[in-house]
């Protein structure tokens, strides 16, 4: 018997991982990764057990229509319930040099229309709930069992793969006795006995609310869906089709994440029955059950699913990854980038920042939403305590003295929420302010490393050397391409678009790149560029004004790696996902040519175009690492850790793509 005990202490993971592996806690200690090695003439006979024991799995997801802080599932103040599914197995990725690599990883199961434009897969729960085909969004094609991977770019839907109805489907016979709450399908819908009875002659016709056929009353919805999926879809595009970098989260503070990680199976090394877990690293999380290391919470067998949930309650660029054996699934694959935008964003244009941050940082005096039972007077209570409930401590006038606080008030000014961009933090004087961002995973693989966890063979974790250096996912010219937009399309006609054309002209395929796995079948194994256009948005005297945030995190598992920024100057504005500031407000942000990260490191980066002119649109630059050796593809002289950066008159803050 497993023995999942719950550990009150929080595990802030901030430190450098040394071999933590998943244990069965059935003989006090047993450690099953170092004694797979062992086993292997067993392995038949091990598949047998296994095959046994996993009849108690089995594939669910959850995301609640409405939450007790977000009684409609959307606040008044933006903030919202959001929910994903990430699919954990193997797959491949394409290195600069045309090598295809192994890997451990991650993989998307919802969002998927979203995430193939390089977009983050977070949803909205009513985005999220929704069902493929005949109850799903108009314009899908084809039917969940015969999707493979990510689908391509005209497949339009953004809901949980394999989320199916879990209802007593009846048909409507006329003279039937019906129960109260008796569930009974219709071409339209759904439709829930009021009142028992018996039906009459005609079905209830009605789509909304409730009806009645003439003998009894019908409450109508479209579905009633309750976490029950169809596992057959869920192999279909979760098996062999690991993303790097994993798939993309982004919430915005205060929302509830519940993000579902379902086990597909490591296909490639079936002997192999790796559980996975989904750790944020750094994030403030208030429970170890849904913190991922397995020795303080669960770990998720294959042909399972569990879902996490998260309160978002600090902006700032985190990432995420599996807490299983960390260097080696590090090193294989599965870590991915998350970002929690500010409340600011939510300040009404033209409202102040200062006197919004100063009331979410005053000291509380506000109604406990525990003394509120009733639905709607507890959410209203949330509405108004939950910005203000921080860990802050505070002097007799009124300020921040904890050191904690997330964003100490600056010194009093009248800066007014912008018309359109958004903030990198609660920054109060608009200091953090951009007009695009770009999220960039540094990451490095061994090819050897892969080439032996391939070939069922042990590990060496003191000879891992990575050759191989990425921004994304990809090294090198491959770091610019991937777009599907055209030139100043609009988002709608990017759906569509087969190629575009860069700022210099040159054409560059359209989606996310591909690699060939060893079923046969292609896998959008890298849908992630990380080309950076930025805006000029000239004023009325030329100047260019527009600005890039840069969210980057180091995931490498053997390197520092340093980028630096050729004719921009970098403004360094956060760090490990706090804004440099000092606990009396003063701004502590600075300009460099270059940055530094160590693995499991952060940084928030802002490129501004204000040293431009107007004139100067069409200039192209380069983002890139000094350290020679990693700019190189393994035996290839050329690649790795370089990006470009085209100053565009405008970009789209959707599609990232260069206007005029």
């Amino acid at each position: 018997m497993l023995d999942f005990r719950f550990n009150p202490i929080k595990h802030s993971d901030n430190h450098s991982h040394g071999r933590s592996d998943a244990r069965l806690r059935a003989d006090g200690g047993f450690d099953m990764k170092n004694a797979r090695h062992l086993v292997r003439p067993l392995s038949v006979f091990g598949l047998v057990m296994i095959a046994f024991g996993a009849q108690a799995q089995s594939f669910r997801v959850q995301c609640p229509a409405s939450t007790t802080q977000h009684p409609g599932g959307v606040n008044g103040d933006g903030s919202a319930v959001k929910c994903q599914q990430i699919a954990g197995g193997d797959g491949y990725a394409t290195m600069g040099d045309g090598q295809p690599i192994y890997l451990f990883g991650f993989g998307p199961l919802s969002g998927l229309r979203d995430m193939y434009h390089g977009l983050p897969g977070t949803e909205l729960n009513t985005v999220f709930n929704t069902t493929f085909g005949a109850g799903g969004t108009s314009g899908d094609t084809g039917t969940p069992s015969i999707l493979v991977g990510m689908p391509n770019n005209s497949f339009q839907f953004n809901g949980a793969i394999g989320l199916t109805d879990d209802v007593n489907v009846d048909p409507w016979t006329a003279g039937s006795t019906y129960l109260t709450g008796a569930i009974v399908r219709a071409p339209a819908g759904l439709y829930t006995a009021v009142t028992a009875g018996t039906a009459g002659g005609t079905a209830p016709s009605c789509t909304t609310g409730t009806c009645s056929d003439g003998a009894l009353a019908w409450s109508y919805t479209s579905s009633l869906l309750d976490g029950h999926v169809d596992p057959r879809p869920i192999m279909d595009v979760g098996v062999m089709n690991a993303n790097a970098p994993a798939p993309l989260i982004a919430i915005d503070e205060d929302d509830e994440l519940f993000l579902t990680l379902t086990n597909v199976g490591m296909i490639m090394r079936p002997d192999l029955f790796e559980q996975h877990t989904i750790h944020f690293h750094g994030y403030p999380n208030a429970a170890s059950f849904y913190d991922g290391v397995p020795d303080a919470s669960i770990a998720i067998s294959i042909g399972g699913s569990f879902t996490y949930y998260y309160l978002a309650p600090d902006a700032g660029t985190y990432f995420w990854h599996c807490h299983i054996a960390p260097p080696e699934h590090l090193q294989m694959g599965m870590v991915g980038q998350l970002y929690v935008r500010p409340r600011q964003n939510r300040v009404t244009p033209g409202g102040s920042l200062y006197n919004a941050l100063a009331q979410w940082e005053a000291p509380p005096n506000l109604v406990d939403p525990s003394t509120k039972t009733a639905p709607a007077d507890r959410a209203a209570v949330f509405a108004a305590y939950e910005p203000v409930r921080k860990r802050c401590g505070y002097d007799s006038s009124g300020r921040p003295t904890d050191i904690m606080c997330t964003s100490p008030i600056p010194a009093s000014n009248a800066v007014t929420r912008a018309a359109t961009g958004n903030y990198a933090y609660n920054d109060g004087d608009g200091s953090t302010y951009y007009d695009v961002e770009y999220p960039l995973q540094i990451h490095g693989f061994d090819p050897n490393f892969h080439f032996v966890g391939m070939t069922f063979n042990p590990e060496s974790f003191s000879d891992m050397k990575d050759k191989y250096f990425t921004l994304n996912g990809r090294s090198y010219p491959d770091t610019v391409g991937g777009h599907v937009c055209g030139t100043g399309d609009t988002v709608a006609a990017c759906a569509t678009a087969t190629s575009y054309n860069t700022v210099n002209g040159q054409t560059v395929v359209a989606g996310p790149m591909q690699t060939q796995s060893s079923d046969g079948t292609f896998h959008s194994s890298q849908p992630l560029p990380s080309v950076i256009n930025i805006p000029c948005n000239p004023n009325s005297s030329g100047q260019c004004t527009g600005r890039a945030l840069l969210r980057i995190s180091d995931l490498d598992v053997t390197e520092y790696q340093t980028l630096a920024s050729l004719g921009i100057p970098m403004t360094v504005i956060g760090l490990n996902a706090r804004l440099l500031r000092d606990m009396a407000g003063n701004n502590l942000a600075y300009n460099t040519n270059s940055i530094t990260l160590a693995g499991g490191e952060s940084i928030d980066v802002i490129l501004d175009s204000k040293v431009f002119a107007s004139t100067d649109v069409g200039k192209k630059f380069y983002l890139y690492t000094p350290q020679l050796d990693h700019l190189s593809n393994d035996a290839e002289n050329f690649g790795g850790l370089m990006t470009e950066v085209n100053l565009c008159g405008q970009v789209d803050a959707t599609t990232k793509v260069c206007g005029t």
